[in-house]
């Protein structure tokens, strides 16, 4: 059997071959549009069981050998791989395009939410079917034939440019290496980023240290390197990548222009003026203007904080360092030094007290200490050797859900962390399907021989955290329909609620303290190390702020006021986005757009400002924690119960306030930014 058509379990990895793709989805493409047909055409009255069951089961199928193929596509890329995914892709495209703006179905989903079967429904089927109607109506389903078709075309064309964004820029960043023959030049490097290096080219079968522009091996040089021209090489090529500075079939430049414009125009297609506002039409926040005012007043309240950190900056480079002008490669350089200056500490110190196999026991202690859980290994096909996969019990040792975890970079794999889908929670004739997420990060692997175990920042450990809560929300909901079990139907600029909620926990001594063990003597985290670090948490957070508030206003302005048919190009916005809200300018050649694949590859667009949205909340409801003991299992059921267990069957909101007890304010997330008083 083709392992993409058996869902009778885990997906088969050991089994999967790019061959598999274009038949499995072709396969499935023509049973669902059978199915459709059928129950487009039942004369039947429309209820739960003879129309929207049935269309959940099709889906589910197809999105799960298609989830499979994408998962792959990202973490083990390569040439006949990319040509089975991209070969289907525009079929995929064209298939939820076409359930997008099915007439029938449309009027099925119309008429069951006006008949009088729609009250005895659960709230989790309304909110599906409430959700089902909007979508038609974004999906294109309200427009006449020309303009069905018009959308179609924008939406296939949509697809593949998004698609060659992502691997334009896997492509550029793997195209790049440079090696050091010299020792001399590596002054300042830590051990373990030599070693990686070192590896690294011996794996080439090259003399010296290869370093490359995946983030394990070119952040520690921009950190720690003492050699400013290695800094500023590594530097230029990094925020270069997929630019007219490289290859001209990798450049992305042209990309940004297309997939701005046809965002636009298919927003214009559906009765929008900007792409931002059909963005915001599910998400929390209900106009562009709206969001912009929240951005604006938060950047207000950074700013000063975000200078004072500058200055700091600068007098330090100038007195202690020599260093009369700051360039751009010299930030996260010079920043170390005074972190070691003022805090008498450096990141690399505190890593030594991170490894994996000390980190991951204590993370999973939090989750079954809070909810009552346990989380053990347990066998299952992967992708890859460094991959491994769990379950997680409740009490009596029922199965809950599953993940798995693949945490090392590595060059078939795209950058970054995220938290995806492989199963979702839901009811079945068979009884209740546990949900099973893959949880991705990027993190430097063990040196190749060594006995030590993986080393993680602190930095790496809050991704971790992150990723970690993005997985919970999705296997510790307790709806049982598809549509808005786990983070389906969550509106997106709630969806980062959960993952940075878990983060705060990666500042708390009691949760901390535990999870650490020295790679070479063995000790736990000194409490005076930990009390530096909490001292340094907020080093640098006006600034860290007003980073993501320029990203984020610069795609809500690219997808909202931005014209990309007029004078003014991307680049061109984003240096008046700057103008306005940020301290430190990058040089003109920096080319940041060109590799924003949140926006252009992702999901993000006109939504990146979820960060900061959900940030709010997140903050305000830890604080909660903060006042009844930061592992409190009866506040911590209360936030399963409340926000968790219920997924997208009702607004994120009213799942916040069920939680908290009021509506969100911003004081918790100033005071934990430490910008509590206002500018």
């Amino acid at each position: 059997m083709n392992p993409l058509l058996d869902f009778s379990g885990l997906p088969r990895f050991a089994d999967f071959k790019p061959a598999h793709v274009a038949s499995a989805i072709d396969q499935l493409l023509e049973e669902n549009r059978a199915l459709i047909a059928r129950i487009a055409a039942d004369t039947a009255t429309a209820d739960w069981n003879n129309f929207v069951g049935p269309l959940e089961d099709a889906n589910e199928r197809l999105h799960r050998a298609w989830g499979q193929v994408g998962h792959l596509n990202a973490v083990m890329n390569n040439p006949e791989l990319r040509e089975a995914y991209n070969a289907v892709l525009p079929k995929i495209t064209q298939y939820y395009t076409e359930l997008g703006q099915h007439e029938g179905l449309y009027r099925k989903f119309k008429a069951l939410r006006a008949g009088s079967g729609f009250a005895v429904l659960s709230p989790a089927q309304q909110k599906i079917i409430d959700n089902e109607v909007r979508d038609f109506r974004l999906g294109g389903a309200d427009l006449p034939a020309a303009g069905k078709q018009r959308y179609t075309e924008i939406s296939d064309r949509l697809s593949m440019l998004t698609s060659r964004f992502s691997d334009n820029l896997l492509d550029a960043t793997n195209a790049w290496s440079h090696l050091v023959t010299d020792a001399a030049e590596l002054a300042g490097l830590p051990e373990d980023a030599k070693e990686a290096a070192r590896a690294a080219a011996e794996t080439d079968k090259q003399p010296g240290w290869k370093f490359t522009l995946h983030a394990p091996s070119y952040m520690p040089v921009l950190q720690y390197a003492d050699n400013s021209a290695l800094r500023e090489r590594l530097y230029r090529a990094y925020v270069t990548r997929a630019s007219e500075f490289g290859e001209a079939k990798l450049d992305n430049t042209p990309l940004i222009t297309d997939i701005v414009s046809l965002r636009r125009e298919i927003a214009q297609l559906l009765g929008f003026a900007n792409f931002a506002e059909y963005s915001l039409e599910a998400k929390m926040a209900e106009t562009p203007a709206q969001v912009l005012e929240f951005l604006r007043e938060l950047a207000v309240r950074a700013k000063p904080y975000a200078q004072r950190d500058l200055k700091e900056l600068q007098d330090f480079a100038r007195k202690e360092l020599g260093m009369t002008a700051l360039s751009a490669w010299d930030y996260a350089y010079v920043s170390e030094k005074l972190r070691v200056a003022q805090y008498a500490f450096s990141e690399n110190e505190v890593k030594q007290y991170f490894p994996e196999t000390t980190v991951l026991p204590g993370m999973f202690k939090v989750v079954e200490t809070l909810y009552g859980l346990s989380i053990a290994p347990t066998e299952a096909p992967q992708w890859h050797d460094d991959v491994r996969f769990f379950s997680i019990r409740d009490r009596n040792g029922a199965l809950v859900g599953q993940f798995y975890l693949d945490l090392y970079a590595r060059p078939t794999k795209r950058g970054g962390a995220w938290m995806d889908d492989a199963i979702t929670r839901r009811s079945t004739a068979q009884g209740t399907q546990a949900p099973v997420a893959y949880l991705n990060c990027n993190f430097t692997p063990p040196v190749s021989g060594k006995q030590k175990p993986a080393l993680f920042t602190h930095d790496e450990v809050i991704t971790l955290f992150h990723e970690f809560g993005h997985g919970l929300h999705h296997l510790l909901t307790r709806v049982d329909y598809l549509g808005v079990s786990g983070i389906n139907g969550v509106e997106w600029d709630a969806v980062e609620l959960p993952s940075q909620f878990m983060e705060n926990f990666c500042w708390e001594w009691g949760v901390v303290e535990p999870m650490t063990c020295h790679a070479d003597s063995g000790a736990t985290l000194p409490k005076e190390l930990f009390d530096k670090m909490l001292a340094a948490k907020n080093f640098q957070s006006g600034m860290h702020t007003l980073r993501q508030i320029e990203f984020s206003v610069f795609d809500l302005r690219l997808h909202y006021d931005f014209d990309p048919a007029g004078k003014q190009t991307a680049l061109q916005l984003l240096d008046e986005v700057r103008r306005e809200v940020a301290v430190v300018v990058p040089p003109e050649y920096n080319r940041f757009p060109n590799n924003f694949s949140h926006i252009f590859a992702g999901g993000y667009a006109a939504g990146y400002y979820s960060y900061k949205w959900a940030e709010v909340l997140s903050a305000d409801a830890y604080s909660l924690f903060e006042e009844n003991g930061v592992l409190d299992p009866q506040t911590g059921m209360r936030f399963w119960d409340e926000v968790l267990a219920v997924g997208g069957s009702r607004p994120a909101l009213e799942s916040f306030v069920a939680f908290r007890g009021r509506e969100p304010n911003i004081d918790a997330l100033l005071r934990h930014n430490g910008m509590a008083q206002a500018a």
